[in-house]
């Protein structure tokens, strides 16, 4: 009992932080362009933390270490996959994005980009990436509520609804009143606490076990195919196609809104630069603490059968290890960081989710609305987007690693093509952009629901392909 207060206070000053935030924005916050875009006021520091917190949600503490805690270092090709693709997405999309989006009519959104980069004037450009966005994100969203309702249900016992309710009530709270810039300032301190959790676990756990070099060799004794990154959970060798689909998450960075956005409110274009090198040090460094969290946990729980993770609880392998290896309060605020990484991005979703609703639909029926009602109305969106996601969420069997990685082959093969080529190829047609992103997104949603094409390929890689293809094909025509 005693342990768990410690946890408990540990939470909740944490969540009382988050809280502050959100009020403290709520008077900085005048508009819908400081509601959803901080009026592009960020600064490298801000963007970058902000940017690698909502792109690795729950995915980064609990997704990635389950996968490798049964996949071994097969998992390290996922996050070679994703440090390549933050690298040049930063490279190649921060800078121009930036500049473009204020070129185009001070575009706020990435369906507003389209329509105003294009003159669109059937508002086609606008209207199909919001419906899109919606669909995706609620996916995306309910992921995050899925990883919340474990945490709370691990550490606090409560039960998987009651935990559910409890993480969503505290994301939607900050969102909804501070908008962009408290998620922002909230993705800032939750990335920090991200990083240096996900580094202190493995190495607290490696010293548990006599330092790295006896639990590395402890370890290739006991399952030596854990360190051959071409060998799969099953014992199979990985074939190449099979890897191409690894690395392919990495074409996922350059169609998610909810990263992008970051680029679109940096102060300047120049800032790009200094916040690439930040977000690549932090990629790489906290996806090999996830990746070692999970081998060392191996080594460690093999020696106490007792704790030894049952089927389908490879996703908890941090949390255990957070609660065995530290004192409670310490615990509490490594896990908080758990909840950190799950907020981040449910916040960032939520306020790109808000943003599609009012500025890319609700503002195309010609109502002239004030600024203080298209506020409560984005507020509103926020709760609205959060109830739905919490209710597919309900399932706690649902992996969020399943769920993360349809939500991000759907961004990626429907935005990320046409992101690129809105930047750099001038021949792009409204009617090709329009045919690329409906293919890439359709191919999405037929891949991953045939068992014969998902086994052979990740879903991302023939819609991001046949988006490209299509969008200049259409466009030469």
């Amino acid at each position: 009992m005693s342990n768990n207060i410690y946890i408990i206070t540990a939470f909740i000053l944490y969540l009382l932080a988050m809280m502050s935030i959100g009020v403290y924005h709520y008077r900085r916050t005048h508009n819908m362009a400081d509601y959803i875009l901080g009026n592009r006021r960020l600064g490298a520091w801000v963007t970058s933390m902000s940017a690698e917190a909502s792109d690795m949600s729950g995915w980064m503490l609990m997704g990635l270490p389950g996968y490798a805690y049964v996949a071994g270092l097969n998992a390290s090709w996922i996050a070679l996959g994703l440090a390549l693709g933050t690298f040049a997405n930063w490279k190649f999309i921060a800078a121009r994005l930036r500049k473009y989006t204020e070129l185009a009519n001070n575009s706020l959104t990435l369906p507003d980009f389209f329509r105003n980069r294009y003159h669109d004037e059937s508002n086609l450009l606008r209207i199909i990436p919001a419906i899109f966005i919606l669909i995706f994100f609620i996916i995306y969203t309910s992921s995050g509520f899925v990883a919340s309702g474990k945490l709370f249900e691990t550490i606090f016992g409560l039960p998987y609804a009651y935990s559910l309710l409890l993480g969503a009530f505290v994301v939607v709270f900050y969102t909804f009143v501070g908008g962009f810039l408290a998620v922002c300032w909230t993705d800032f301190i939750q990335g920090v606490m991200m990083f240096f959790a996900i580094l202190i676990v493995p190495t607290a756990g490696a010293v548990a076990l006599g330092g790295v070099t006896p639990t590395v060799e402890g370890l290739y004794a006991m399952a030596p195919s854990f360190f051959d990154p071409f060998t799969k959970p099953d014992g199979s060798t990985l074939s190449f196609i099979e890897f191409i689909s690894l690395i392919g998450w990495g074409l996922g960075y350059f169609g998610q809104p909810h990263i992008i956005v970051r680029f679109m409110a940096l102060r300047s274009p120049g800032e790009a630069k200094t916040a690439r090198r930040i977000s690549l040090f932090w990629m790489v460094l906290s996806a090999s603490g996830a990746i070692f969290t999970a081998l060392i946990g191996i080594g460690y729980f093999a020696g106490d059968p007792e704790i030894k993770l049952g089927k389908g609880e490879s996703e908890e392998v941090f949390l255990v290890m957070s609660r065995i290896f530290f004192h409670p309060f310490v615990a509490g605020l490594v896990l908080a960081a758990v909840l950190a990484a799950i907020m981040s991005t449910m916040s960032s979703q939520m306020i790109v989710c808000a943003s599609a609703l009012v500025e890319d639909l609700y503002s195309l029926m010609g109502r002239k609305v004030s600024a203080r009602n298209l506020l409560i109305f984005s507020r509103l969106s926020v709760l609205g987007v959060a109830i739905v996601a919490a209710l597919m969420a309900l399932d706690r069997n649902s992996a969020i690693l399943q769920l993360v990685e349809f939500a991000w082959a759907g961004f990626g093969a429907a935005f990320g093509p046409i992101v690129i080529l809105c930047l750099y190829w001038r021949k792009l047609t409204p009617t090709g952009a329009l045919a690329g992103l409906v293919t890439g997104a359709v191919t999405v949603f037929v891949w991953a629901n045939v068992d014969f094409l998902k086994a052979k390929m990740y879903e991302i890689v023939p819609g991001f392909l046949l988006n490209l293809l299509v969008a200049v094909i259409v466009s030469r025509l």
